[in-house]
């Protein structure tokens, strides 16, 4: 029996093209030495999964792909939420365990460092990742912040009029500013050019924009963006290893799934189509992934589930790591190509029940009860199975994984430091840019406005003040009969005249004044 596991497994593992090797084949319990479990490099872009509980070996498993990968010209980008893949970047050391493990796998011990990148969302030191709000989209968008059919036509509208104005959306602020513009001084404009718009429905979409930032999203919309192609670099004919140091987001996670959402799409987006080639063109790896699809809205794992189907034409592999393949929906879990799945523990009647479901997912063995090998695993162990280069499953085989060749520990705070002080990309992407963009045009447009409303306040209080002096003036002022009539000369003056025509008119009629003399006679 153990002749005929050695011929299925060297007859099911053989390939025409180049591969990796994880490891060697056990049966009952022991490694078949030269039995190798390989991988080939044409169906690295069919995806994987590596599972299994805490404490097992995924992250050891990880290292070994990925490292095997670079060795042979392929790029890859590794997901660090807990702090421990920096080792990439250094020669790993024998010890007798591992002279024991290659013995029996019946390959050598050749320990060598990958060249390593280090990337951060925050203010971890490494290249910082940034992309900006255009670059979404407004269909992306909406469907990070769970927009309804209503909101989601808002936020179309407002990449439009942003598009028409010229008006560059950079970062979350940007955003702010346009729709809070869209209900206020520009309300008449945006209605006239798309139509009304519910000024409680972008309340609504402005406070779910706040609640992303309340887990620091804003620090990663902004300039300058970051250029997928760069993921793509190769260092002395090995694929570089980009790793994005993501351990103060774990509390985070609608960043870390709007980052991982927007990464996949600016892949899919940017590169060309490839078909079937031999060597995937970038291998990406996304540990932890539960906290992806845990918080992920109806509408954003529809957009998963189609980017994972379709990114393969790109040449693209995604490998999600997790310790339970219930983890990951099971439309995306039917698309993965290579399972490395490590022990599995059954506490209780759920988890056993949950260890038969898995044993489901992979094909039925002669040579193994499924459920069984998967919780007698030991440290460093997992079943495998891959497809071959037609794209046929290949034999389930219970695998001692072979150690990574770099080291199987964190970089000190001294060899992270000299690793970003020599990268090129540090110095091109650490520099903060906040050029004039739509917050600071509409900001202004908005002032002036303003400062032109009041001017024209003052001017009407001005003109009313002028109205109200004017009215009051010719309120007070005297005739002109008043105003004569006050002058002392013109008073004398007219009493002569009354005198003299009186005089005239009684000469006139023969009427003499008497004097007071003539009287008393």
């Amino acid at each position: 029996m153990r002749d005929k596991f050695k011929a299925t497994i060297d007859k099911g593992y053989t390939f025409k093209k180049d591969f990796i090797v994880l490891g060697g084949a056990m049966y009952e319990g022991e490694c078949v030495q030269d039995t190798l479990i390989k991988v080939p490099l044409k169906t690295i872009n069919r995806h994987g999964l590596i599972a299994g509980a805490t404490g097992t070996g995924k992250t050891k498993s990880l290292q070994i792909i990925a490292e095997q990968l670079s060795s042979k010209g392929v790029p890859c980008l590794l997901m660090d939420l807990k702090g421990d893949l920096s080792g990439l970047a250094q020669s790993g050391s024998s010890n007798d365990h591992i002279v024991w493990r290659h013995g029996a796998i019946g390959i050598p011990y050749e320990p060598e460092p990958s060249p390593v990148e280090l990337l951060s969302l925050s203010d971890e030191p490494g290249v910082r990742l940034r992309a900006t709000v255009s670059e979404f989209g407004p269909v992306l968008f909406s469907k990070i912040l769970d927009l309804n059919d209503t909101q989601s036509g808002i936020m179309a509208v407002i990449f439009k009029y942003c598009d028409d104005e010229k008006l560059p959306l950079l970062d979350l602020k940007d955003l702010k500013q346009t729709l809070q513009y869209a209900i206020g001084e520009g309300k008449k404009a945006f209605t006239e050019m798309y139509g009304a718009i519910s000024s409680s429905s972008v309340n609504t979409i402005i406070r779910k924009i706040v609640e992303l930032e309340q887990q620091d999203a804003d620090i990663f919309f902004g300039e300058k963006s970051f250029d997928v192609e760069d993921l793509l670099r190769k260092k002395d004919d090995k694929g570089v290893i980009s790793i994005i140091r993501l351990t103060d987001i774990q509390d985070r996670p609608r960043l870390f799934s709007t980052f991982m959402l927007s990464l996949l799409a600016e892949v899919y987006n940017t590169f060309p189509e490839r078909g079937d080639n031999d060597v995937p063109k970038l291998a990406i790896f996304i540990d932890e992934a539960h906290l992806v699809f845990k918080n992920a809205s109806n509408a954003l794992m529809d957009q998963i589930e189609a980017i994972v189907k379709l990114i393969r034409s790109k040449g693209v592999g995604l490998f999600f790591i997790t310790q339970n393949p219930d983890d990951v929906p099971d439309a995306v879990l039917s698309q993965l190509g290579l399972k490395v799945q490590h022990a599995l523990r059954a506490f209780t009647a759920k988890d056993r029940k949950a260890i038969k479901r898995t044993a489901e997912n992979y094909p039925i063995s002669a040579f193994y009860e499924t459920d069984q090998v998967l919780t007698s695993l030991g440290i460093g162990e997992a079943l495998i199975t891959a497809l071959n280069e037609k794209g046929i499953p290949t034999p389930l085989a219970a695998t001692l994984m072979r150690a990574p060749k770099t080291r199987m520990d964190i970089l000190t705070k001294k060899e992270i430091n000299e690793l970003v002080e020599d990268s090129d990309l540090v110095r091109e992407y650490n520099e903060e840019i906040d050029r004039k963009s739509a917050y600071e045009i509409l900001k202004s447009k908005i002032e002036t406005a303003q400062d032109d409303e009041h001017q024209q306040e003052v001017k009407k209080d001005i003109e009313r003040a002028d109205k109200e002096v004017s009215r009051k003036r010719k309120k007070n002022e005297p005739s002109i009969m008043e105003s004569l009539s006050k002058n002392t000369m013109v008073r004398q003056l007219g009493r002569t005249i009354v005198r003299e025509v009186a005089r005239g008119l009684l000469g006139a009629l023969g009427i003499k004044k008497s004097s007071s003399r003539s009287r008393k006679r």
